[in-house]
């Protein structure tokens, strides 16, 4: 009963984790679009509409926000802090691993290195609070499907899929990193790497990424 408990919390936990990625997603689409005039790629791997930040700040808001007694006002201040807090480690890692950010608000007041600011802070608090409003019920009824073999079937294949995405996409940002800094190809992965995903094909991908010199 223990395993089979632990089983279907790891079902919800992924399928949480792809819904705030597609989510994500979709935002700062329309974010983009708002700012730019036009479309600009804000996807966080190679394959799909994920922007997995999103889906780190919605994992944080369904282990935390549930527990969070005091109502809308509380759970505002808390996400908007632990928001902040995912939202500057994620943009540490990324610039520590693969050399690039993928935003930079050193230009507004009150931010922190440039990788959180107060009104981004503010904006995750906002989301903390529409999620328990009208995300997490819709994320409860996954317990009704969740023993379905059928979709425990889909399940594992979009993980496995998601193993790969995910794999290849920090494979691929390490070895640019590694062509930024003149690191010569070691390896027949190197080559591979270097042939299909060059820097004009990530460019077009991360459209929003920043080189930092290293």
């Amino acid at each position: 009963m223990k395993k089979e408990k632990w089983i279907n919390q790891c079902i919800k936990i992924f399928w949480v984790f792809i819904i705030g990625s597609v989510i994500g997603y979709v935002v700062e689409m329309i974010v983009g679009l708002v700012q730019n005039g036009h479309f600009v790629s804000r996807q966080g791997l190679l394959f799909g509409p994920f922007a997995q930040v999103y889906g780190l700040g919605i994992l944080v808001y369904y282990f935390v926000v549930p527990k969070i007694k005091g109502g809308y006002i509380k759970i505002f201040f808390v996400t908007m802090v632990l928001g902040g807090i995912v939202e500057y480690l994620c943009s540490y890692f990324q610039e520590l691993l693969f050399g690039t950010i993928s935003w930079d608000y050193s230009n507004l007041w009150f931010n922190i290195n440039g990788r959180t600011s107060l009104l981004h802070c503010t904006y995750w608090g906002i989301g903390g609070v529409l999620f328990m409003k009208y995300v997490m019920p819709l994320i409860n009824h996954i317990d009704n499907i969740i023993k379905n073999q059928y979709f425990r079937t889909i399940t594992a294949l979009f993980a496995i899929f998601m193993l790969f995405n995910i794999s290849v996409s920090s494979l691929a940002a390490i070895r640019q990193d590694e062509r930024n800094r003149e690191i010569a190809a070691t390896s027949n992965i190197d080559v591979f790497f270097d042939k299909y995903y060059s820097d004009e094909v990530m460019d077009v991908i991360y459209e929003n990424k920043i080189e930092i010199k290293r």
